[in-house]
């Protein structure tokens, strides 16, 4: 993807401005664009910085690398995790994160190459629009990985993309979804080739500049209104956040991912 306007670059995530649309590049690719904090922070500010950016009119999210969107968090920022607050204040920043993506008010396209897991599921889900190519893998496999659990904003937005049999699937048999059942199931928009999945993108999101902001502005907000009206306190999930955070089964899960060591999950 080639520059207009001089690119700002945060050590992990990519800024891009060209022909009215804001790239924003998660570019970790040796670790699948796994999250580190300073990258959820960078997300968020670029977010601010651009609500009130009158040359913007869409944004676009994407992968750096070509093999992921987001494969989640970085595991290994988990091994410090202590304390109950700890898991709740990691809960809370992720809300606080893909709520400001969600209520971004100009349009928000998520652009998926290959892995899309947990975070990254997170993330691409509240864009306002999805494309992916055929290497596309959406999931929460949790179940697998961490025996964590998320929070219930996100499985909030889980139920409103995916229904309720195929939250349960995600999040209880850590099942991942690939590109044609994803479109089947309404969780992408559109599915392009891997050579041409840029340009496409570029095409859709530029074309908003031709569209009236007042009217995608309202859209956006008033289809967030109806959204919220099922959404529970952020609190609601602090018993089960705490519970999965706080266990052995955690501690242990993060131990194998840091170290490579063996374990069974013991339910503790």
């Amino acid at each position: 993807m080639s520059n207009v306007n001089e690119p700002s670059h945060v050590e992990s995530v990519r800024f891009e401005q060209r022909n009215g649309v804001a790239w924003i590049g998660f570019n970790r690719p040796q670790s699948r664009n796994a999250m580190t904090w300073e990258m959820y922070d960078a997300l968020e500010k670029h977010c601010d910085q651009l609500v009130d950016n009158d040359d913007i009119h869409a944004v676009v999210l994407h992968g750096v690398g070509g093999e992921a969107f987001v494969a989640g968090t970085d595991i290994s920022q988990f091994s410090t995790f202590t304390e109950a607050s700890d898991a709740i204040d990691y809960e809370r920043r992720i809300d606080r994160v893909v709520g400001k993506l969600e209520a971004f008010p100009k349009p928000t396209l998520a652009l998926i190459e290959g892995a899309c897991v947990g975070g990254g599921a997170a993330l691409a889900l509240v864009c306002d629009f999805r494309y992916a190519t055929s290497t596309l893998k959406f999931g929460v496999p949790i179940a697998k990985t961490l025996g964590n659990t998320l929070s219930i904003n996100n499985v909030s937005r889980m139920v409103d993309m995916l229904g309720v049999a195929r939250t349960k699937e995600a999040l209880m048999m850590a099942r991942l979804f690939g590109a044609d059942e994803a479109l089947t199931a309404g969780l992408i928009n559109q599915q392009f080739d891997a050579s041409t999945i840029y340009a496409d993108v570029a095409t859709l999101a530029e074309a908003f500049a031709q569209r009236a902001p007042l009217t995608l502005k309202a859209s956006k907000a008033l289809i967030g209104r109806a959204l919220e009206q099922r959404r529970l306190p952020a609190d609601a999930s602090d018993d089960w956040v705490t519970t999965c955070y706080m266990s052995q089964d955690f501690s242990s899960a993060v131990d194998k991912f840091v170290n490579k060591t063996p374990f069974k999950w013991s339910g503790h």
